[in-house]
């Protein structure tokens, strides 16, 4: 009979014996000793992950029901304040914990932590509990102090960001910025557990949660609503009011973080404060967790100059009689912006990490660059629609998400409008710039990413300074957009170089000892290296950028007669939120319809074959790569 007669996976070809083999025991010097047990070092991810799409589906769709219900939120504050000052005091009083959490969640720490806590999952004896316990203790003190002193320092806070502020508007402004400065903790909490989740493949509940806080903050608004006195400046505001509004958006967050207990519960993980940090290992990820504090500092330096750069413009804008042309309508313009990079790339990006990270951990760095390729390849079929449909039917847009309330005017959302488009030109290259710095952060380096990111935001501030000096009121908040789309095109140039030189840098793969044979195995290797293309980066550059060139001109016919069309169904229909709704619907239809029809011909045919499977349209799949190996020899 035909048997096996090892175990090692790595040790065979995977073909079966051509002839019987009679089984031969092993002699008894190598039989195996019962007390050298291997500790079980990975008991948290004994089941078998899910693949990396359908975690991305399962967090784009948590993320997208968050988005929506984000979309309701803001149109109530939108309702509630205006974009007027009270809107304006209201936004930058909420704007400090807001940007900390973006550049937690949506950046430098979550991707820090997760290769930390996937290889410490792998290699501690205790799969790596102690060393979770331990690196949440440290980063809770962190988080302590950290809030804490913001709040004491909210006044001068305010006055870095907002120095145009007196009075009582800066009173008012100082007011909402206490109630809401406690949000830092409990987004740090969510940030943090949420990657103890993801470190263990399990994506959902930190997608899903933020849903509970868009129904608190809509329930608060609305409260607002109905028991406020309707105050449209700082000086009507009571102080009821200004802590019921800053400390119901707090409750928000608070909610949010707790939401992930049960899922905490689920996977098995219980948290123990240990302060034994000496001798932990806990060097390289503080080391790691310095330089992304870094980057977050040097975002809020930029952040600050934007910030103060909108609520002058603001400021101006009232003395000239201008609706809208401050903080409020940047913000609300960046909140649409940001919504594919958060559905698309964060979900499929955050999917892949752990896998990315195990492949730096191997020194398989190709695969590392392969996956963002991938990725970027995947996402491309529906954030190149996503940009078309933000610059066609910005207007149309902006009114479905602000166009309400009694004090919001045609002249406010058009505002937002024109800011969205300039935003949206950079879409592309912020989403992939983006997936880019996670290659750097699965291979453990944080440092790069630090430096790129001030090039990056040194770029925006000082473009965003030259459009306030050189337009006008009207149209600096549009001018600032744009010159974060000049500097997310920078960036991804830079980015896409430095991690393409990275990857290249891949170590000569080692034999594995535990072969059968480990000398043929090993001169199998060298052979196969010799004989491969040296030194590929995985990334695939040209195709990737060809890829969205080709979607872009297959949504463009489209885009021109969709703009015509939502705008005649709008006027056919008498304006307002049901004419812009009508028109945006069938604009959208009419993008979607060129980007089907023209795809395939202009060879993007599988780059959308994902979004029709997702909308449920019969769309032909795909011939199958001519570079795809079937018939190499």
């Amino acid at each position: 009979m035909t048997m096996h007669t090892t175990d090692e996976p790595h040790g065979s070809y995977g073909d079966p014996p051509t002839m019987s083999l009679r089984h031969i025991p092993p002699p008894p010097a190598y039989a195996p000793s019962a007390a050298p047990v291997p500790p079980q070092r990975r008991s948290p991810e004994k089941a078998a992950p899910a693949s990396a799409g359908r975690n991305g589906l399962i967090m784009a769709i948590g993320s997208l029901a968050s988005r929506a219900l984000g979309f309701v939120r803001s149109a109530v504050i939108v309702a509630a304040l205006t974009t007027g000052p009270i809107g304006d005091d209201f936004n930058v009083g909420n704007s400090l914990p807001n940007i900390v959490y973006m550049m937690l969640i949506g950046g430098a720490l979550a991707s820090v932590f997760v290769p930390e806590l996937v290889q410490a999952a792998q290699t501690h004896k205790d799969g790596g509990v102690a060393y979770t316990d331990r690196l949440l203790t440290i980063c809770g003190v962190f988080l302590v102090i950290l809030t804490v002193g913001a709040v004491l320092a909210a006044p001068m806070i305010v006055s870095f960001y907002a120095p145009s502020y007196t009075g009582a508007q800066r009173d008012l402004t100082i007011a909402f910025a206490r109630y809401c400065l406690p949000q830092i903790f409990f987004y740090g909490v969510f940030t943090l557990l949420g990657q103890v989740l993801n470190s263990r493949d399990r994506f959902g509940a930190m997608m899903w949660t933020p849903v509970l806080n868009n129904v608190v903050a809509i329930g608060v608004f609305g409260l607002y609503m109905l028991v406020g006195n309707n105050a449209r400046t700082e000086q009507h505001m009571t102080s009821g009011a200004t802590m019921l509004l800053g400390l119901g958006s707090t409750l928000g967050i608070v909610v949010q973080a707790l939401a992930l207990l049960p899922s905490l519960r689920a996977a098995n993980f219980r948290w123990k404060p240990r302060f034994d940090w000496r001798g932990a290992g806990l060097t390289k990820p503080l080391r790691s967790a310095g330089w992304a504090l870094a980057l977050v500092l040097v975002t809020q330096l930029s952040f600050s100059v934007i910030t103060r750069l909108t609520t002058s413009a603001g400021k101006l804008g009232e003395h000239l009689h201008l609706p809208g042309v401050g903080i409020a309508a940047y913000n609300n313009a960046y909140q649409l912006f940001v919504v594919p990079q958060g559905v698309i790339t964060i979900s499929l990006v955050t999917a892949l990490l752990p896998q990315m990270s195990r492949s730096a951990a191997a020194g398989k760095l190709e695969e590392v660059g392969a996956a963002i390729a991938g990725m970027l390849r995947t996402s491309a079929g529906m954030i190149i629609p996503a940009t078309v449909l933000f610059i066609a039917l910005a207007p149309q847009i902006t009114s479905a998400a602000y166009g309400y309330g009694s004090s919001t005017t045609p002249a406010d959302t058009l505002v937002i409008a024109q800011t969205l488009i300039a935003f949206a030109i950079g879409l592309p290259a912020f989403c992939a710039q983006y997936a880019l710095a996670r290659g750097f952060y699965s291979m453990g380096d944080a440092r790069t990413p630090f430096w790129l990111t001030v090039a990056t935001t040194g770029t925006n501030a000082g473009l965003s300074y030259v459009a306030y000096l050189v337009l006008s009121p009207r149209w600096i908040i549009v001018g600032m957009a744009g010159a974060q789309s000049i500097a997310c095109v920078l960036s991804i140039v830079i980015t896409g170089w430095a991690l393409g030189k990275r990857l290249r840098q891949a170590p000569a793969p080692q034999a594995r000892p535990s072969a059968p044979d480990a000398t043929l195995m090993l001169n199998t290797r060298d052979l196969g290296t010799r004989r491969a293309r040296p030194s590929r980066s995985g990334l695939d550059g040209g195709r990737v950028v060809t890829l969205h060139l080709a979607l872009a001109l297959a949504c463009l016919p489209g885009a021109l007669a969709g703009h015509w069309l939502a705008a005649t169904c709008g006027s056919a229909l008498g304006g307002g939120p049901i004419g812009n709704m009508v028109g945006l619907m069938a604009g959208s239809l009419t993008v979607l319809v060129s980007l089907f029809v023209l795809a395939r011909p202009l060879g993007a045919g599988a780059a959308v074959a994902p979004l029709a499977r997702k909308l449920r349209l019969p769309y032909p799949e795909p011939a199958a790569a001519a570079n795809s190996g079937k018939h190499r020899r």
